[in-house]
């Protein structure tokens, strides 16, 4: 058995992520005649020089909040904590570029994560808590409230949880008869292209959980949200297994990155 890496209290780096950095920061141009311009400084210097970029962007972020800093400067804020002891931007930029954008970075696995230059597990097992915090803040917003009359944060909070999933993922929002929400779960995990469904059990676990309604989520890897014949067939299966028992389906929601499709609102159910 693998044992992880203890949490540690932000000041002090790991061995493991150390070992990283120094490979990382290794690879960096070192002759002295190409040290400003390459971005690396060695020495005093190199201290002065990260420390001060820190003050000066922390400063920036307190003055005039995230609109004046760009995504990969974000990013690099939060690095500051995770990595006290090495210049974090390049490693931002490599995140940002690697990913596309903050809500790729925070989606993606850890071990994807780990795959860019100085990133070590402590740090990805980090990013991967704050997006769980993220999530957790999006579901609250869901939590004793009306949830047909909160449908973009329903949509925000399954875009979070589900868009940048390396393989398809089926989630059953259960609802109680004033439609607010009972149980959010995830009924199957599939491949890059198939989640197996079975009515019978989604109906099943309604039933118990005393659910008089459901939205039915699933994620597309590829990006693109269009539902499939499919997924529309198996939609309709479920409908009909559900009514008889007075169990509505309000929806089905295709999430990708690129956005989302509703089979009801496209008529297809």
């Amino acid at each position: 058995m693998t044992r992880s890496s203890p949490p540690h209290d932000g000041d002090q780096p790991t061995m493991e992520e150390e070992a990283n950095e120094r490979g990382f920061f290794a690879d960096q141009p070192a002759r002295s005649g190409s040290l400003k311009r390459s971005g690396v400084l060695s020495g005093d210097d190199k201290q002065a020089h990260y420390h001060g970029h820190r003050d000066r962007l922390r400063a920036r972020y307190r003055d005039h909040g995230d609109t004046a800093l760009a995504d990969y400067e974000i990013l690099e804020l939060l690095l500051f904590r995770l990595i006290p002891r090495r210049d974090t931007k390049p490693i931002a930029k490599a995140l940002i570029e690697r990913f596309g954008n903050l809500a790729g970075v925070f989606g993606a696995q850890s071990a994807r994560l780990q795959e860019v230059p100085g990133v070590g597990e402590t740090v990805a097992l980090d990013l991967k808590l704050i997006a769980t915090v993220g999530h957790r803040m999006l579901k609250s917003e869901l939590r004793g409230k009306q949830v047909l009359s909160s449908w973009s944060s329903v949509i925000d909070y399954c875009h979070a949880a589900m868009a940048y999933e390396s393989r398809e993922q089926f989630r059953v929002l259960f609802l109680d008869k004033r439609n607010a929400l009972i149980a959010d779960e995830v009924q199957g995990m599939g491949t890059v292209d198939h989640t197996p469904v079975y009515p019978r059990e989604v109906v099943r676990r309604a039933l118990e959980l005393s659910a008089t309604a459901i939205i039915l989520v699933h994620n597309h890897p590829s990006g693109d949200p269009t539902p499939s014949r499919a997924d529309i067939d198996m939609t309709k299966t479920i409908i009909e297994t559900a009514k008889p028992l007075g169990i509505t389906v309000h929806d089905h929601i295709i999430i990708g990155k690129e956005g989302h499709a509703s089979l009801k609102g496209l008529r297809l159910v």
